[in-house]
């Protein structure tokens, strides 16, 4: 991971002085915000706004950025219009997800948002292909950042800045504020990301922390568990074709495209045999980490799934996405780490595990 940028150190020396405590670069995720001084509840807050820290961006510039682009993950690109967002996944040759994206576009570039800890590896990845095509990649680092709202207050928060907000998930506005992205709600609250430069994020903090509360990144990154949204990481790469963690079922693939690396084995996935394996949502006690396997009761001496994505939640418990043989969601119990570890207890994911095509 590059090293922190002067803009970057100018947001995190700021939020140190608004009472932030902040994680080092040798985190499981790079630079993050862990909590606010005051602002440390037993259960996590409903209505909050919070630094992605965790987050970087790519920017992709040139004639042929939206061909190019199109042509490499698993999501349309050239039909993407402004007013729209989109989720998307890069693929190996057999399928496997290096990283997972929201993407969108702005009048001058299409942008690719993932995990900062990835950015680097993922960016050289997509440069190697780029050949004589007219495209630029370059990091966003420097220019933009993100910040997480959720809840109705943080609705009512943000008119101040946009007088029309996306009225549904993965629809975007922007104007001279930034760009606004409505995201999947999560627990029935809206959520939003603002991407902005670090002058406007620096002046608009302290009028959004009147009314919500200032939070972590993984508060924020629990409301994408709960709302079913998967995030490929360093501990998960290569590990799930796309249909393991959901994400044609969130509007992740389009199975209408072109080709591009991995889309036999993501069709061939799709279309023929029965999926037998899913991620579910799942509390277990304790801490959880991504990638680490889980068991069944029924079948002890094998691991029958992997959590994708987890996090703390409310009395000491972690709230995680969890791929796993359907099978074993059937028979017997479900343990973190062994069949005799804690149990996982399964919870009714936002949306419908879709019946097979």
């Amino acid at each position: 991971m590059t090293e922190t940028t002067l803009a970057s150190a100018s947001w995190l020396s700021f939020l140190a002085r608004h009472g932030a405590a902040i994680s080092s670069n040798d985190s499981p995720n790079g630079v993050e915000i862990q909590q606010f001084a005051g602002n440390v509840a037993k259960d996590f807050p409903e209505h909050f706004v919070a630094p992605l820290t965790d987050l970087g961006l790519i920017s992709l510039t040139g004639d042929d950025a939206a061909g190019f682009l199109h042509n490499q993950i698993t999501n349309d690109v050239e039909h993407l219009d402004l007013g729209s967002a989109r989720l998307a996944g890069y693929c190996t040759p057999k399928g496997r997800l290096l990283a997972s994206f929201l993407m969108w576009k702005d009048l001058d570039q299409i942008v690719l948002q993932l995990p900062r800890m990835l950015q680097p590896a993922i960016q050289k990845r997509l440069q190697m292909f780029v050949l004589r095509a007219k495209v630029k990649l370059a990091d966003l680092h420097e220019q933009k950042l993100a910040l997480g709202l959720v809840g109705t207050t943080a609705t009512t928060a943000l008119q101040q800045w946009f007088a029309q907000l996306p009225a549904q998930p993965y629809a975007k506005v922007d104007n001279e504020h930034g760009t606004l992205i409505r995201l999947a709600d999560s627990r029935q609250m809206p959520r939003y990301q603002w991407i902005l430069g670090v002058d406007q994020a620096i002046a608009a903090w302290p009028v959004l922390t009147q009314t919500l509360t200032a939070a972590s990144t993984s508060a924020w990154r629990l409301t994408d568990i709960y709302a079913g949204v998967p995030s490929i990481t360093k501990a998960t790469q290569e590990q799930f074709v796309p249909q393991m963690i959901n994400f044609e079922l969130i509007g992740g693939v389009n199975f209408k495209k072109g080709c591009y690396p991995g889309q036999e084995i993501v069709a061939r996935s799709q279309y023929l045999g029965k999926l037998k394996r899913r991620s579910v949502l799942a509390l277990v006690a304790g801490a959880v980490q991504a990638g680490a396997e889980v068991f069944s009761s029924a079948d002890p001496g094998q691991p029958c799934g992997m959590v994708v994505n987890a996090e703390p939640a409310a009395a000491g418990q972690s709230a995680c996405l969890v791929e796993i043989k359907l099978a074993a969601t059937e028979n017997g119990s479900i343990h973190l780490g062994a069949a005799d570890g804690p149990a996982l207890h399964l919870q009714e994911l936002p949306y419908a595990l879709a019946e097979p095509q």
